[in-house]
């Protein structure tokens, strides 16, 4: 037992030691830990303190680089506005030493001006003066005058501008008279040549168109049934076309009358199909002329069409192809407007050849120039001034609307497009058969025409011939001169276009004979 304490007291003796050694042991280890953590901060702290030092003298280095270069820039910025400053002031300066040197120059024109007004006035005061003295020696030269004349200053200037008036119309006569004379020996040589070939190559057909229409019936029977049960059927026929159907007692036919030859074309061609197909009633009728409507215009298009190829004017308006086959069922005196337009662009064509002129424009506005006629029923004005608009309207040039515009002028103001049109629509209008006139139309224009010759002062006879183309008037040689002979004609020929309407135009003769008479004894 005493063994095992003592084993046991060896035991937490040594236990004892070795706590007390590892104490001591363990405060060495900490002390050593603590020397060299001590030594580690200090180095650490002294490195901190120099690289410190080392960022503080990089900064101030830098400030000082910065600074330096702000300083710089801002001195070269100053020198650069102080540059600009003294530049501005040298331009100052300089305007304004101009400025000085302008208004000096100002107050010298300014006195000058003074001056010169002083000079103007005193001039005017003078002139003044002068005009009150020279007015006073006219007044009494006037008055010394009209003593030894012994008339006044107003009768002396109407005598004096009655004789000048006399004497520039009879110097105004003989130039008339020697221009005319030579423009006659060399126009009218050509324009007869030009118009004589131009109807030696062209001749048309005699053309001669009522402006009523007369549809033949197989019996008069069929009268009955156009009429219909109390007239519904012949009430339906006018209110579907437009026309007057006038069923008198003409033997087997009806007339129908209206001033549209399209609508009187309708209504004829409707009228014959109903009497073929013999089924007359107020529906039929109706369907009847509907179709017949479509057909006409149809053949209205391609009429248009087949004309304008033929004779090679292209490149027309299709509204402008509608009015020119509308012109196949259109009349004038009695003459085809069509076929009128036609000849007129044949012979436009050929005098435009025989002129150098273009002659697909001459056959173009030739062509064109009647296509107002097409619908003058329609609008107010003269069919050339309404085809004119159409023509302006639908494309066509300038040359060509003034053409058709003027192709009824008395040709002062026209183009020499427009001068042939008058030609050749003329020389259409005139040719025998071409139109026809009532017998009082025709005598009257001719009284008219001989009646215009004798209301002038020096007529002795005058004669209306050629169908009423050309007048001859006789004057007496006593009265008139030959000067006034020239002068007489020119008025003659205003007083019969401002007075008559005619077709075509007028030839005015005046004829002038000295007769010597003697006896042999």
């Amino acid at each position: 037992m005493l063994h095992y304490n003592i084993v046991i007291l060896m035991i937490f003796g040594s236990i004892a030691v070795g706590a007390v050694l590892g104490y001591f042991l363990r405060e060495g280890a900490s002390r050593k830990r603590l020397e060299s953590s001590k030594n580690l901060s200090a180095r650490i702290i002294g490195e901190a303190k120099k690289e410190a030092e080392t960022i503080k003298k990089e900064s101030l280095l830098q400030a000082k680089e910065n600074l330096l270069k702000a300083r710089t820039e801002f001195e070269k910025d100053i020198g650069n506005r102080k540059a600009k400053h003294d530049n501005l002031e040298k331009r100052l300066h300089t305007k304004e030493e101009n400025l000085d040197r302008r208004e000096e120059l100002l107050f010298q024109k300014e006195a000058n001006m003074e001056s010169r007004d002083m000079a103007m006035i005193n001039k005017e005061l003078l002139l003044n003066e002068k005009r009150s003295e020279l007015n006073n020696i006219i007044d009494e030269q006037r008055r010394r005058l009209e003593e030894i004349a012994g008339i006044s200053s107003e009768e002396a200037k109407k005598y004096l501008i009655q004789s000048m008036g006399e004497e520039a119309k009879r110097e105004a006569a003989i130039t008339i008279r020697k221009i005319e004379e030579e423009t006659k020996r060399t126009s009218d040589r050509k324009s007869r040549e030009i118009i004589a070939y131009a109807i030696q190559r062209y001749a048309s057909d005699f053309v001669a168109e009522n402006t009523v229409s007369v549809v033949n019936l197989p019996t008069d029977e069929m009268k009955g049934r156009i009429i219909g049960r109390e007239g519904r059927n012949i009430r339906a026929i006018e209110a579907a076309t437009g026309i007057d159907l006038i069923i008198d007692d003409t033997p087997e036919a009806v007339v129908l009358s209206s001033f549209d030859p399209v609508r009187r074309e309708v209504a004829k061609i409707s009228l014959e199909r109903l009497i073929t197909d013999g089924r007359i009633h107020p529906g039929r009728i109706e369907d009847i002329v509907n179709k017949v409507k479509s057909e006409v215009e149809a053949i209205i298009t391609e009429t248009g069409e087949r004309v304008s190829f033929d004779m090679g004017v292209h490149d027309i308006h299709p509204e402008l192809i509608n009015l020119l086959g509308r012109l196949k069922y259109r009349t004038s005196f009695s003459q085809n407007v069509l076929q009128h337009s036609v000849e007129v662009a044949h012979l436009m064509g050929m005098m435009a050849a025989e002129l150098g002129m273009d002659v697909k424009e001459a056959k173009r506005a030739g062509l064109l120039h009647d296509i107002g006629k097409a619908v003058d029923r329609e609008f107010e004005g003269t069919h050339a001034s309404i085809g004119a608009d159409y023509a302006k309207r639908f494309g066509e040039s300038e040359r060509i609307v003034q053409a058709i515009a003027c192709h009824h002028d008395d040709g002062r103001t026209n183009t020499l497009l427009g001068v042939l049109i008058q030609a050749a629509d003329t020389l259409s209008a005139s040719r025998p058969g071409a139109r026809r006139e009532m017998l009082e139309t025709y005598v009257k224009r001719l009284e008219e025409l001989e009646r215009i010759a004798n209301s002038f002062s020096g007529v002795d006879k005058c004669y209306a011939i050629q169908a009423g183309r050309e007048i001859r008037i006789l004057v007496e040689n006593k009265k008139v001169s030959d000067n006034d002979a020239v002068m007489l004609c020119r008025d003659i020929v205003k007083k019969i276009e401002s007075e008559l309407t005619y077709p075509g135009q007028i030839k005015v003769t005046v004829i002038r004979e000295t007769r010597a008479l003697d006896f042999a004894k």
